[in-house]
């Protein structure tokens, strides 16, 4: 299996338009970093877990031909606004998409893409099942994803465990309950947002304290803001098993 990092920063970490700070000037293309978002190869399933601003962008730049599926791991704009663009899917694939999501995540869509799931069907919209996930192990095809509860500051995410490789993002706090699905893993992405602290984020050192609880064999952090600095400076700061993703890195697992 094939995880391929779609996008690794977050609102605050993508290049702004006349910004001249260090990182959107930069010239290392690890610190052009798109909304978070991975894209997940098995022998028969591809499937996306988030569908940000940049989905198209990333699915491009990607040369996705087939996708199967799209997760969903809560309800902010940063990981949700791309869904209409899976109507490519849709016409390429012939089929339409199954979205997996919690029912608080399926309120939200419902409102943000009305026209989607309006009775009245306009020609050329997305065409979308919706799969109501809960606490419960799902599949995908051949691809059996675990729910993690976590919590981002009082929102509750999903984070997602399949098979040694676990997801998370958009989280300050896991429970001891919940870690106890994570252990184990041997690999595991975190959201590291900067180095200061942060109402709903892990920061930097509270990731690397996580990893070095729940001791993978390696990690990755993810959700990465311009705050958090240069890719390479920091990455010089990082131990020899945890490493920054960046936007199109791809990991066997």
């Amino acid at each position: 299996m094939t995880i391929t990092f779609l996008g690794t920063g977050t609102s605050q970490g993508v290049p702004l338009i006349g910004c001249e700070c260090a990182i959107c000037t930069s010239q290392d293309s690890r610190d052009k970093r798109l909304r978070s978002s991975i894209f997940i190869e098995s022998n028969n399933t591809n499937l996306v877990i988030d569908t940000g601003p940049d989905f198209r962008q990333q699915m491009l730049r990607e040369k996705v031909r087939k996708l199967d599926a799209v997760v969903f791991t809560h309800e902010h704009k940063d990981h949700i606004a791309g869904l209409d663009e899976v109507r490519a899917f849709n016409y390429i694939n012939k089929m339409r998409m199954p979205v997996f999501a919690t029912e608080r995540v399926q309120v939200a869509l419902k409102r943000e893409f009305a026209y989607i799931f309006s009775e009245e069907k306009y020609p050329g919209i997305p065409e979308i099942d919706l799969f109501t996930i809960n606490d419960e192990p799902f599949t995908v095809n051949d691809v059996q994803l675990i729910p993690i509860n976590v919590l981002h500051y009082k929102l509750p995410v999903k984070a997602y465990r399949i098979q040694d490789f676990t997801y998370i993002t958009d989280a300050n706090f896991i429970s001891d309950e919940e870690k106890q699905k994570i252990r184990g893993s041997k690999i595991i992405v975190v959201n590291a947002l900067r180095h200061e602290q942060h109402v709903s984020h892990f920061t930097f050192k509270q990731a690397i304290d996580l990893v070095n609880e729940l001791k993978p064999d390696k990690a990755y952090f993810t959700h990465i803001s311009h705050q958090l600095g240069l890719h390479h400076e920091v990455s010089k700061t990082l131990p020899s098993h945890i490493e920054l993703a960046y936007d199109g890195l791809k990991i066997d697992v």
